[in-house]
């Protein structure tokens, strides 16, 4: 299917919006064009993210490569692109292993409101991921769509940040006009916004592993 009019939803949304042999291609192609999803290194450590519901405008995902600081180490990712998005109690959280001290657990909480104007808000958001589970809604989809013709403020990010974006054969991609989630169970290497809003925020490091889920 290349193009899809309406609505088109599915059900536990798992990174199928990203074939594994279109990823695992694109990651050849990344590589070789020291593309990363952004300007910086990654720390090497992922992070968890639930959210309630996200409402995105102007969504697109394809596949990518992000690098640690050593310059050795790469992470496939799917990066998801929305130009402006929405997002209803949020928690972010990271594990990290302080050695005799323990592990500990850093979690972040915005946006815990039916109110949209407190909600969280981000403009120009990137997230490079490996791993998603959701319930989704996607209109005016197109699926097969090549990454290099991707448009919107988020691309254009990516793109100003230092990222590159692939195409042809490996630029395997989708995009679509908006995108409802719901129920987000979210694993990522990275998030970068032009803009982060946080009304209500909230930041405690906790002993042990209390992750977001």
């Amino acid at each position: 299917m290349s193009t899809s009019y309406g609505k088109t939803r599915w059900k536990r949304f798992a990174l199928v919006m990203v074939p594994s042999i279109a990823a695992t291609a694109a990651i050849g192609v990344s590589l070789a064009n020291s593309a990363l999803a952004a300007s910086f290194a990654v720390s090497g450590q992922q992070f968890k993210v639930t959210v309630d519901q996200l409402h995105g405008e102007n969504f697109s995902q394809f596949g990518g490569v992000d690098m640690q600081a050593d310059g050795k180490t790469a992470h496939p990712v799917a990066i998801s692109a929305f130009d402006t998005a929405r997002l209803q109690n949020l928690c972010q959280s990271v594990v990290t292993d302080l050695g005799p001290l323990g592990k500990w657990t850093l979690v972040l909480k915005a946006g815990n409101s039916p109110d949209e104007a407190k909600q969280v808000h981000a403009q120009q958001l990137l997230i490079d991921m490996n791993q998603l589970n959701a319930d989704a809604e996607f209109h005016s989809i197109n699926i097969g769509q090549d990454a290099g013709t991707l448009q919107g403020s988020a691309i254009d990010k990516l793109k100003n940040d230092g990222g590159k974006v692939p195409t042809g054969a490996q630029g395997f991609a989708q995009s679509a006009k908006s995108a409802d989630l719901s129920k987000v169970q979210q694993t990522a290497w990275a998030t970068s916004a032009g803009t982060f809003t946080l009304p209500g925020l909230n930041l405690n490091i906790t002993q042990g592993a209390n992750e977001c889920y």
